[in-house]
């Protein structure tokens, strides 16, 4: 049995740093999120038992829905041999027990380190007329779960969208990035608002989110069919929204000719009008009464409840496509991302956002990917913040330095809710303005004397 007693004590205040607690989660993780937006779907792990039990912990304590999913189930035989038996007997066992349409693999750090050559063990495994196996090598000591998101969107269109050279439907595909149910709710009915056909995936509303049946359904009635995906081959534009986890399905466009926009995901005002605008744009359509009537009382909000926020200094954490977008909204807020962190590498995350600040005029804040919470700890100890926005991992440092929390992002596993409601479009931004005022409000009426503690504010 291996020795896991540490070595030397942790720290007393260790469960505060990103030691422990880090911004991100590994590369499955997203794509088995990824592949339960697929309709029928049971996503596979390609590793041990344990790794796949862990990826399905993270799914559900956050979703409070059960995520399915199946595993090769490595010992110290395939550890040292490889896994080829291992996943052909599970594709075998799976289809002729579970029944699923799809199976999606996705490795893991045990089956990317032997090297496991995946296409070619799928093209050698036994698989039922009209089913389907796909695969994303998901290495979980590189990228987090945002990579493993887009390289398991960038095996559904690899495996499954097809064009059939005819000209191209008047139908947009959707790539909604790493957000929630709610979000991706949100984000059709802004496109159906607007007349235009749309085809999602992944999309896990109605499996993630999924109501309470009499009985029990292992797959459940959401997610994008495999015939829309193959038909996503047809249509005549796609926006890929968010740079991280998006632009990799940019394979559409080589593959069958779709063109592609790439977007921000629609948090905030400007990152909602520039979805609305470029399907304006690309279908030739108007934008509907209804949503000039929503943009219109996110900016009648901003103006009634200003003053509850502007110069407040916020540090936010997360995946870079939400904290992108999120630091542009505070910003129009009036208020002052001080200190922003991502796990996720890449320095464009910090190029972005730095630009922004600048644009908007803000000096002497701290921006980091491939960052952690043990940094964001650091720094608010040194100069602190008004308000803390991100997952359930910074309650610690939130209960330690005494800051309001917003929860916002993957994980939170401390509150339920959540994944149901939208963060994104206008009606996502009266949430955030309604969780941000509420927090610096309640924050205000704890602090305040009793000779100025106010019924209006």
């Amino acid at each position: 049995m291996l020795d896991c007693t540490p070595k030397e004590p942790l720290p007393e205040d260790a469960h505060t740093t990103g030691k422990i607690n880090p911004v991100k989660t590994c590369q499955p993780v997203g794509a088995m999120y990824a592949a339960l937006g697929i309709h029928g779907c049971l996503p596979h792990s390609h590793g041990s038992q344990g790794c796949c039990s862990y990826h399905r912990m993270v799914l559900s304590r956050h979703f409070h829905e059960p995520a399915m999913a199946s595993t090769s189930s490595f010992t110290e035989g395939a550890s040292v041999f490889g896994g080829a038996a291992n996943l052909k007997t599970a594709i075998k066992n799976v289809f002729a027990i579970y029944d699923p349409e799809i199976i999606a693999v996705h490795t893991t750090c045990l089956s990317e380190t032997i090297g496991d050559d995946i296409p070619t063990i799928i093209k050698q495994s036994e698989i039922p007329e009209g089913r389907y196996v796909i695969h994303a090598n998901t290495p979980s000591y590189h990228g987090s779960h945002i990579t493993g998101f887009a390289n398991m969107c960038k095996g559904i269109v690899s495996y499954l969208a097809e064009s059939d050279g005819g000209p191209k439907k008047e139908q947009a595909n959707i790539f909604p990035g790493f957000v929630n149910p709610g979000d991706m709710r949100e984000i059709k009915r802004i496109v159906t608002e607007m007349g235009v056909p749309s085809i999602m995936y992944p999309d896990t509303t109605g499996v993630m989110d999924a109501p309470l049946r009499e009985t029990y359904e292992m797959y459940p009635r959401g997610g994008a069919t495999i015939e829309a995906i193959k038909d996503s081959g047809n249509s005549k534009m796609t926006f890929s929204l968010g740079a991280w986890s998006s632009d990799e399905a940019a394979a559409l466009q080589s593959k069958c000719g779709v063109p592609g926009v790439p977007l921000r995901v629609p948090i905030g005002i400007r990152a909602t009008d520039d979805l609305i605008m470029a399907v304006k744009e690309g279908f030739g359509v108007d934008v509907p009464e209804s949503l000039e009537v929503e943009r219109g009382q996110v900016v009648d909000t901003l103006i009634d409840t200003h003053f509850q926020y502007e110069g407040k200094t916020v540090a936010l954490y997360g995946d870079p496509d939400i904290l992108i977008p999120l630091a542009e909204f505070l910003i129009t807020m009036g208020m002052v991302p001080k200190y922003v962190v991502t796990g996720t590498p890449g320095a464009k995350f910090e190029k972005t956002v730095n630009g922004m600040l600048e644009e908007g005029g803000i000096e002497g804040s701290r921006v980091k990917a491939e960052g952690d919470l043990f940094d964001l700890h650091q720094w608010i100890k040194d100069e602190s913040v008004d308000l803390l926005i991100g997952n359930t991992h910074g309650k610690y440092i939130a209960r330690a330095e005494d800051i309001p929390l917003i929860r916002v992002g993957f994980p939170v596993f401390d509150r339920a809710v959540h994944p149901l409601m939208p963060i994104v479009g206008y009606r996502g931004c009266l949430r955030l303005i309604e969780m941000i005022s509420s927090a610096l409000l309640e924050r205000r009426d704890r602090d305040s004397l009793d000779e100025d503690y106010e019924l209006i504010l």
